[in-house]
């Protein structure tokens, strides 16, 4: 019996003790971080605002190798509305478009413009109030030079990463 009680009562004191959580990205905030596309190609230093009912925002990549005309520029928007939220997790659908501008890649090789457009949905997980991780699924449309079409998840390794300020 002295086993259930202390049981129930610690128990009672996490929960009494717990309070309410508050977790990064909420309304108001600002993160800052990295992220790429469900393609994998296009991606960078990326911002989100975060507005309580939704979250956009926007990378910038750029690379180059040194090579003549082998520069590649990459510029992405995403906006997710969240269907769900909790205190440490949110789960949106939205979608994110980006454009490369991808340089020479091979001698005879001419520049490429990719545009990619990705319907789908993002969960982000806060593992500390102000740190959050991203996981992306949907589908990629690639036009312009960029072809084809794929269903897709980004798995664990291209998941983004921002710091809220608050």
């Amino acid at each position: 019996m002295k086993k259930n009680i202390a049981v129930v009562s610690g128990l009672a004191v996490l929960l009494l003790g717990a309070g309410v959580a508050s977790a990064g990205g909420s309304k108001g905030s600002i993160g800052i971080g990295g992220e790429l596309q469900l393609n994998g190609e296009l991606g960078g230093l990326s911002a989100n605002y975060d507005a309580g009912e939704f979250h956009v925002g926007g990378f910038l990549g750029f690379s180059d190798d040194g090579g003549d005309d082998d520069t590649d520029v990459a510029l992405g928007a995403r906006f997710y509305y969240h269907l769900h939220s909790s205190a440490m997790a949110d789960f949106g659908v939205g979608g994110s478009f980006g454009v490369g501008f991808i340089g020479d890649r091979a001698p005879g090789d001419n520049n490429q413009t990719r545009v990619y457009i990705e319907p789908g949905f993002q969960m982000r997980a806060f593992i500390a109030s102000n740190v959050a991780l991203s996981f992306t699924g949907g589908l990629t449309l690639g036009t312009a030079d960029a072809e084809g079409v794929a269903v897709t998840a980004q798995p664990t390794a291209l998941a983004g990463a921002h710091y809220y300020f608050f």
